[in-house]
């Protein structure tokens, strides 16, 4: 009789250490009794019944669940091919094994369907441009489908872009148009600024004629500077004006008859031969 109860004694023991279950830090427990939820367990040492509770491990660690590339249709009806990260995280475990079969299966669902349902709402500058404002939309989304199951989205990124050749041809041109527009844009905003300059100059000259001369002055010094074997003749600029009073028609009425004096033109008188003979 002692043996029988020390036996039974042994073996109560040994299913009670069956019921000891051990979880890590980032592994919670939903425990089933008789097929009900009791709640959820761990992390660390914890005891349940053997044979009634059941126990099934969740990780609440960060999951990562890489989208396939979708190929879809933008709004300006554009073919592309368009992947993308998620990340996402359990707050519930109860939740995210009662409510739904299989939640990383659903999770990547949902998220490879809203994608495509975003991307199919944009044109294709915001794909390119405005990436945030789709992986905001798409994480919005996502995270308002999966929250009954107790799964939060923390991240979404669009990773690449698949453009047709044609298309990335057509968008080359169309970036080399633009740029050559801004270069002309530029150079003509430059000609103006500096024909106002010159013009600023001009006036600044005619007022002060020395400042002519100055020029003239430092020209001489520039091309001395760089052609050495050059010979310039400088012509004073009162010859000029001098030159240009004398071309000018008279303004008195008496003298309108009279030719004004060139001075490349020289008249000579020509001498008459005497024909008749000598008496």
């Amino acid at each position: 009789m002692g043996s029988f109860i020390t036996a039974l004694i042994g073996a109560l023991f040994i299913v009670s250490l069956n019921g000891l279950k051990i979880d890590r830090e980032y592994q919670r427990g939903v425990i089933f009794r008789l097929g009900r939820t009791k709640g959820v367990m761990g992390p660390g040492m914890y005891w349940i019944m053997p044979f009634v509770d059941q126990k099934v491990q969740i990780d609440v660690r960060t999951k990562t669940v890489n989208i396939e590339p979708q190929e879809t249709v933008t709004a300006d009806s554009v073919t592309i091919k368009v992947n993308a990260v998620l990340y996402y995280r359990i707050l519930d475990p109860s939740k995210a094994i009662n409510k739904v079969e299989s939640y990383q299966t659903a999770v990547y669902q949902v998220a490879m369907t809203t994608l495509r349902n975003v991307v199919g709402q944009n044109i294709l500058d915001d794909m390119l441009q405005n990436r945030d404002k789709i992986n905001i939309k798409v994480q919005e989304i996502v995270d308002e489908i999966t929250e009954p199951w107790g799964i939060v989205i923390e991240r979404v990124e669009t990773k690449d872009v698949e453009i047709p050749p044609t298309m990335q041809r057509a968008m080359a041109k169309e970036a080399e148009a633009i740029r050559e527009k801004r270069a002309r844009i530029i150079k003509a905003a430059a000609e103006q600024e500096a024909s106002a300059k010159l013009a600023e100059a001009a006036r600044m000259i005619s007022a002060n004629p020395i400042a002519l001369e100055l020029r003239r002055l430092q020209m001489l010094t520039e091309i001395g500077a760089e052609n050495n074997t050059t010979t310039i003749v400088m012509v004073p600029s009162d010859f000029i004006n001098l030159a240009q009073r004398f071309a000018q028609p008279p303004q008195n009425s008496s003298t309108q008859n009279l030719q004004p004096f060139n001075p490349e033109v020289i008249v000579t008188p020509t001498i008459q031969p005497d024909l008749e003979p000598r008496q």
